[in-house]
């Protein structure tokens, strides 16, 4: 196994791009005028929303989504089998098991890189991170805010497009590449357990107010005037934005949470409560609709290169962070299930594609020298709502989980992250073969890589 499979991707090549500065150009005037072509590829249209939760550090696929049983395995994993011959991990995670009725696993996956920081890049924006469109290319979620924002109405849709929850690290995530700031990630930070403190002006209203007609007298006409560039008009938008935030109620009723909601999300004896809340947010951000179309939740440490079946106090193992995971994702399907959609007879988890994976998998088969797993590119990805049949799986792999008998899709080949992104966009009635010509290396850039020339397209086999 090599660390990269992708095109042009070295190591040294990454560190020697790494230096070249070329993000400076994020913020320079576009080349040229924005044109589009597309090949007006027909789009599922089966979702409204999404929320991508990225599992750091990657899970083991063998113990979790595409469960490989051998002498290795705890008996605690207590397997239950679903969908024929699909089988689950039942002990390790319980309440996700309530869940399978929804969700499809897709088991053909396979990432082009077995380093975290590449990998999770790549998912994020759907190419080879190290190329030079990859240094300014903006995260799908972004790309979900530019298209989706002439829906936008200016009197609900308060709360930004584009949310992302525990990815404070550069290293973690990708913000609006060379796109305006109109479409940046907001990113929050964990939330405490009684919620993201208040948006409101420590003088009062009336002060805030009298400030905001200040800043207006003094450059509010230059920030407005397209001469000064795109970097200023960009200031504008978030001004903007952060003004309604702090003058909207409503707001506030959204990121505060009560003892029962959080107990619900995450175990009160879990000093890691912030993980959980971040999927509580997730939800009660949607269920407002307020303008919330894209949410990336990230966190944990799925890192398990030592110990990963350990269960002593304070072990960070496979134990601990599947117990997270599974309280605060089922009791975010529940809550999805039981709140009405805005379609007739929809629930929002209807019209909402969630989707949980790891930047890659691990190794397969007994353990290692340290009794944990290492790195290894095949991998699985959860997929529910939005369309998605759920109570079965995609794709097959042999019995120790590294080979691909049966990719279970009409491409007949592995999942790449290109893939699921065209999936992404697909169901969100975008036109995955886009290319935009407003780039800044004047290249084209192109929404999936590929994908005009049918390399890579959604996996429709998910929905129906």
């Amino acid at each position: 196994m090599t660390l990269f499979q992708g095109p042009e991707l070295s190591r040294r090549a990454f560190a020697r791009l790494a230096g070249t500065g070329i993000i400076g150009s994020w913020f320079l005037p576009a080349a040229r005028a924005f044109e589009r072509s597309a090949l007006a590829a027909p789009a599922l249209s089966t979702a409204r929303n999404v929320i991508f939760i990225t599992m750091t550090g990657a899970p083991s696929h063998v113990d979790t989504f595409d469960l490989k049983e051998g002498s290795w395995t705890p008996s605690d994993f207590a397997p239950s089998t679903f969908a024929g011959d699909v089988r689950w991990p039942a002990g390790l995670m319980p309440k996700t098991a309530e869940h399978l009725d929804r969700i499809a696993i897709v088991r053909s996956c396979l990432a082009w890189a077995a380093v975290h920081d590449i990998a999770e890049l790549w998912a994020q924006i759907a190419r080879n991170p190290t190329s030079a469109l990859g240094a300014v290319a903006p995260h799908l979620g972004s790309v979900v805010a530019l298209e989706l924002d002439a829906r936008r109405d200016p009197a609900r849709d308060i709360l930004p497009s584009f949310l992302s929850f525990n990815t404070t690290s550069a290293t973690v995530l990708r913000g609006k590449g060379y796109y305006s700031s109109r479409y940046a990630p907001f990113s929050v930070p964990p939330p405490k357990p009684e919620g993201v403190p208040v948006f409101t002006h420590p003088g009062g209203e009336e002060r805030f107010a009298r400030r905001w007609e200040v800043l207006q007298r003094l450059d509010g006409a230059a920030r407005r005037e397209a001469a000064y560039g795109k970097d200023v008009a960009d200031f504008d938008a978030l001004y903007a934005q952060a003004r309604a935030i702090i003058q909207s109620p409503e707001v506030s009723q959204v990121l505060h949470f009560t003892p029962d909601e959080v107990a619900r999300y995450a175990a009160a004896d879990d000093y890691y409560v912030a993980y959980g809340t971040t999927f509580l947010l997730a939800y009660k951000t949607l269920a407002s609709r307020r303008g919330t179309r894209f949410i990336h939740i990230s966190g944990l440490q799925w890192d398990h290169h030592s110990d990963i079946y350990s269960k002593e106090s304070g072990a960070e193992s496979i134990y601990k962070q599947a117990g997270r995971f599974d309280r605060a994702f089922a009791s975010l399907l529940t809550d999805l299930r039981a709140t009405p959609g805005e379609g007739a007879g929809k629930t929002l988890l209807d019209e909402t594609l969630v989707i949980a994976g790891g930047e890659f998998g691990r190794t397969v088969g007994p353990l290692n020298a340290t009794r944990g797993r290492d790195h290894h590119l095949r991998h699985s990805i959860l997929f529910a709502g939005g369309g998605v049949g759920g109570g079965r799986a995609l794709g097959r792999t042999d019995a120790s989980g590294v080979e691909l008998l049966e990719p279970g899709w009409k491409a007949a080949r592995d999942v790449r992250a290109e893939d699921v992104a065209a999936t992404i966009y697909s169901a969100l009635g975008i036109d995955y073969t886009t290319t935009r010509h407003d780039d800044p290396l004047g290249r084209g850039f192109e929404y999936v890589p590929g994908a005009r020339a049918g390399q890579y397209q959604p996996i429709d086999e998910l929905f129906g």
